[in-house]
């Protein structure tokens, strides 16, 4: 299979979407179309915001954004963090996953980012052991998660 990591192509918004099925079984609903754009053009526009994908036989087969947040300590230097990691479920435990977020801390520290991170809501450890696979380390530091008030 030919491979290839880079960015997404704007007409690939419907491609994305259907590769997000396979992160989630049950997905709030999208809103209407014109948000949907707007949130859209704002991935592709923001220099900050990185979607990439990895394409093969000419599919998209995985995913995830990585975003580069500009700092004042550790010397100026920003940092990175990386969500909606999904590879297709045809295709996993193939090494694409492991290409694309390989790729995606080559290009934080290209950017003299500091630290990437990662927050996962998964549970099982192979999960686990593909982030440290990757480079991430458990452990180092805790996260919390905020959500709105249900109104």
């Amino acid at each position: 299979m030919n491979l290839s990591i880079r960015p997404i192509a704007n007409h690939e918004l419907p491609a994305l979407l259907e590769l997000y099925g396979h992160m989630h079984a049950n997905d709030d609903p999208l809103p209407d179309e014109a948000t949907v754009r707007q949130v859209w053009d704002a991935l592709l526009t923001d220099p900050k915001l990185h979607v990439l994908v990895a394409e093969g036989n000419d599919a998209l087969l995985a995913s995830c954004i990585l975003v580069i947040v500009p700092n004042l300590t550790r010397g100026a230097r920003p940092y990175g963090l990386i969500e909606n990691v999904v590879t297709h479920r045809d295709y996993r435990r193939q090494g694409i996953g492991t290409w694309l977020l390989q790729h995606a801390l080559d290009l934080a520290w290209a950017q003299r980012c500091y630290k990437v991170m990662l927050l996962t809501g998964r549970k099982d450890e192979g999960v686990f052991r593909f982030y440290e696979g990757v480079g991430f380390q458990r452990g180092v530091k805790t996260g919390f998660i905020a959500y709105p008030p249900e109104k």
